[in-house]
């Protein structure tokens, strides 16, 4: 005989075993062998079945064993699959008899499809008080109920993996969800915990054998074998509606043989991991509570009308359980248990961190076992990496982070760092602007890891991983900090060790040094602070100064003035006399030109504090740093009129940088000259310091000095009279500026933009004017507000509005008395008194005679000459006199 080209009969359609024998004939008649084939072929695959034996088999209207089905399964030449599923439905038949699997049934078992045993409904009590999850409950009931979409084709069994760290109710979830969809599944509803009492994971065997038992299998005839087990598990759920709830899964491995694999079924499963080997199943990730649904679940166990009489000790309560559904339960089952109690007092008890996660324990829950559970499942090397995160108080941190806390390559950092995110022990925040994954704890993980580490981590481990980690933050920013354009201070370096960071160059390849500082100055400003509460002074004005230019580009100043008084007094205390130093360097650059002060105390205090500075680091022999000071001594001497002794200390401070190799400060100390030398009216040598301070700034790479001394070189050839000069330059500083987002550079850019017009009779002098005002206002910029609003005033003066330019010369004559710059506060009482000539002569008289007393008290016996005019003028006596707009320069740091 020949053998049939359609495919085999299938033993699915088999009801009864009568029927069951039929598909066995069918079989044997596709095959087209005789009997005496047959049982070669059997004894060729090893069955060894006789003919007689064959013969009597298809003769019977009884059950074969499972053996003798499947030697003649094979000897049809079926391959392994379909041996397995002959059998599988031989057994499922079997089974719903009642009767043990290695013994032969006298009485027909009742259809597979229809068992008589009741449906199993093994669904613990649903949750009476579940609130929120209204998202996920939405996307759960449609995706449940719903049909497959197109992408998932016809027949696919529909999978949902709720996914979560632990105490975020996936099993609340889950549970009310298929209480919810009990009814869309008449057919039964299997749950299983998958962990033991004790949290050990379940044998998938065994609760194949318990799903058996609870579908109507006799005990007895339960095979022995996790796939013999599974078929008939599958067999069974063949053509049924059954709901199959997987609570607690620890593994892709322990739910796969769980799976019914019929598309009439649906299955739910909840895992601190998100098990992505699972194919087709659809994650629904739960997240923290939001304050109000913490509020809601807590009114709901507790009392409504006892938490919104007390909504704010609540919100209290709420904020200590970190939106964690299980410590929110907690806490409202210890208050429903005292009703005595007030939401003050459990507030009180739950802001002492230290016993914060003893008192979130009530009877069988508590939020301390629930995070043990994941903790005991890690490798020691991720455990140990855990336990020292959490010593780090940082908002969030990089995977680079646990590379030096480990002193592992970064790939191996990594993977750990990512075994806690499946773990659920940390979170991934976002991915930050230089590209970087972000990771953070939650509150009551980060309390449980450090009380892990109290018993499992030595007190000297914890201070080496947390001197390395800090280490760590200050490594990277050296690398980065010299492409910050700002101040081009000495960068000094403390004696503290750098952890090794081999893997840096890669890492840091494509990452913008700018992009980085703003990825990562939250973190770095946590760490210089907590470094400074562990007494590690060093560490601590490390990662302050290397914040200083970056706070000085991003306009960030009362960030840097906090950050710096703080370490500055952890260095005093600890008799850190080069860590003072450095942290006052840059206290006196932003409060200087940033901060308001009394009257005439800004120029002062600089030149109180500068000298200090100055005496600090020649005591400590440090030439880079004393040549800092000696810059700032000279721009205070400069304010104050003292020019010679103003010149004297800017050569000093190029001396001292020159022969230390300051490039930076070699450029300072040339802008400090041009300033000394500028104030006295000789345009050609502050031309010439500036151009040599533009040099300086090109070698040394910083664009925000390049601007500045363009800026300088600008001012200068605008007086000497090479305005299309002053232009090309104050334009280029100007593009710079902009480019880095500077907007300090941009401000003094646009003031000397704003004055080159005015000379010119540019209306274009108005438009730069305010911008500079708008600016200097919005950053606090108290010197250059003063400047803006003295240029508005000329300009309203120019225009023939001395009504409009008086408000803006009175604010800035008041600004200027803060700041102590004579020839500034000068030139802007002389225009404030020619505004004042027609309307109030006496006012205009008084501002003259100050403007007069000053230019005199600088030695400008030319200015000083001309005021006399003008208080005669303003008297009544002599002839009427004006004076043109002032020059002036833009100061800087």
């Amino acid at each position: 005989m020949t053998q049939l080209s359609h495919d085999p009969p299938r033993p699915e359609q088999a009801a009864t075993p009568a029927e069951f024998i039929a598909a066995l004939r069918a079989l044997k008649l596709w095959s087209g062998l005789t009997f005496r084939q047959l049982a070669a072929k059997s004894r060729a695959s090893g069955d060894h079945l006789a003919v007689s034996t064959i013969a009597s088999v298809l003769s019977r209207s009884t059950l074969p064993r499972r053996e003798v089905v499947a030697g003649f399964v094979r000897a049809c030449q079926l391959d392994d699959r379909a041996v397995a599923n002959w059998v599988a439905v031989r057994d499922a038949m079997l089974a719903g008899s009642g009767q043990p699997l290695d013994q032969r049934p006298h009485e027909p078992p009742a259809p597979a499809a229809q068992p008589a045993h009741p449906a199993p409904i093994m669904l613990p009590p649903d949750i009476a008080d579940f609130v929120g999850r209204a998202a996920q409950v939405e996307t759960l009931r449609t995706l449940l109920t719903g049909h497959p979409s197109d992408e998932d084709g016809p027949g696919v069994q529909v999978i949902a993996a709720i996914s979560g760290m632990g105490g975020l109710g996936k099993t609340t979830l889950a549970l009310h969800m298929a209480h919810l969809l009990a009814g869309a599944y008449p057919d039964g509803q299997l749950w299983v915990d998958l962990r033991d009492a004790e949290g050990s994971p379940l044998d998938p065997d065994d609760v194949l054998a318990r799903f058996l038992r609870a579908l109507g299998v006799d005990p007895r005839a339960i095979p022995d074998g996790q796939s013999e087990r599974a078929e008939i598990y599958r067999t069974m759920l063949a053509r049924r509606r059954v709901l199959v709830v997987l609570d607690n899964a620890t593994s892709d491995r322990q739910i796969r043989p769980l799976l019914p694999g019929a598309p009439t079924c649906a299955v739910m499963v909840t895992s601190r991991l998100r098990l992505t080997g699972i194919e087709g199943a659809r994650h629904v990730e739960l997240e923290l509570f939001t304050p109000d649904e913490a509020i809601q679940l807590l009114a709901r166990i507790t009392d409504d009308e006892r938490v919104m009489r007390h909504l704010e000790k609540a919100t209290e309560i709420a904020e200590y359980c970190g939106g964690l559904p299980l410590a929110v339960r907690i806490a409202g089952a210890r208050l429903a248990a005292r009703p005595a109690w007030r939401l003050a007092h459990l507030a009180a008890m739950l802001g002492d961190e230290r016993r914060r996660l003893d008192r979130l324990t009530t009877g069988d829950l508590a939020v301390r076992a629930s995070l043990a559970m994941s903790y005991r499942e890690l490798d020691e090397e991720p455990r140990r990496l855990f336990r020292l995160l959490a010593h780090f108080d940082l908002p969030d941190f990089p995977a680079w982070l646990a590379a030096t806390i480990l002193d592992c390559p970064f790939e191996q950092a990594a993977e750990h760092v990512e075994t806690l995110v499946d773990a659920q022990l940390l979170a991934v925040a976002d991915t930050d602007v230089a590209g970087q994954v972000r990771y953070r704890f939650h509150d009551l993980v980060r309390l449980f890891a450090v009380e892990s580490a109290a018993t499992d981590e030595p007190e000297e481990g914890i201070t080496r991983a947390l001197v390395r980690g800090l280490g760590g933050w200050v490594a990277l920013a050296e690398r980065m900090v010299p492409a910050i354009p700002g101040p081009c201070f000495a960068l000094v370096a403390s004696p503290a060790p750098r952890p090794s960071i081999d893997w840096a160059e890669e890492y840091l390849r494509d990452i913008n040094p700018l992009h980085w500082f703003d990825a990562e100055r939250a973190a770095l400003v946590s760490a210089a602070r907590q470094a400074g509460r562990l007494g590690l002074d060093d560490l601590a004005f490390d990662l302050a100064g290397r914040l200083e230019k970056y706070f000085d580009l991003r306009g960030m100043y009362s960030d840097w003035a906090s950050l710096n008084t703080e370490v500055m007094a952890v260095c005093r205390q600890a008799g850190n006399r080069l860590g003072e130093a450095v942290m006052l360097r840059g206290l006196i650059d932003v409060t200087t030109w940033n901060a308001d002060t009394a009257d005439g105390e800004a120029m002062a205090q600089l030149h109180a504090n500068s000298l200090r500075l100055l005496d600090m680091f020649t005591a400590l022999g440090h030439d880079p740093g004393s040549s800092d000071a000696a810059v700032m001594c000279s721009w205070a001497l400069a304010a104050a009129g003292s020019y010679p002794e103003a010149v004297t200390m800017g050569e000093r401070a190029l001396r001292l940088a020159s022969r230390s190799g300051h490039l930076g400060g070699e450029a300072r100390a040339h802008l400090a000259l041009a300033v000394a030398t500028f104030e006295q009216g000789q345009f050609d040598t502050a031309a010439t310091h500036t151009a040599a301070a533009l040099d300086r700034a090109r070698e040394l790479g910083n664009p925000r000095w390049e601007a500045t001394a363009l800026q300088f070189s600008g001012i200068a050839h605008r007086e000497l009279g090479n305005l299309d000069e002053s232009y090309r330059l104050l334009t280029e500083s100007l593009t710079i500026a902009r480019t880095y987002r500077d907007d300090y550079t941009a401000t003094l850019a646009l003031l000397a933009l704003a004055r080159l017009h005015f000379k010119r009779g540019d209306p274009g002098a108005r438009e730069a004017a305010e911008m500079s005002l708008a600016l200097s206002r919005e950053h606090h910029m108290i010197h250059h507000l003063a400047e803006a609003l003295q240029l508005l005033g000329e300009i309203e003066l120019a225009e023939g509005r001395p009504a409009r330019a008086v408000p803006h010369l009175e604010e800035s004559v008041s600004l200027w008395r803060t700041r102590g710059w004579h020839s500034f506060q000068a030139a802007t009482l002389t225009s404030l008194g020619q505004a004042r000539l027609n309307s109030d002569p006496r006012a205009a008289r008084e501002a003259f005679q100050m403007a007069h007393a000053l230019f005199t008290r600088l030695g400008n016996t030319d200015r000083a000459a001309e005021l006399q005019l003008l208080i005669r003028t303003a008297t009544g006596v002599g002839a009427d006199a004006t004076l043109g707009a002032v020059p002036s320069v833009l100061p800087g740091t």
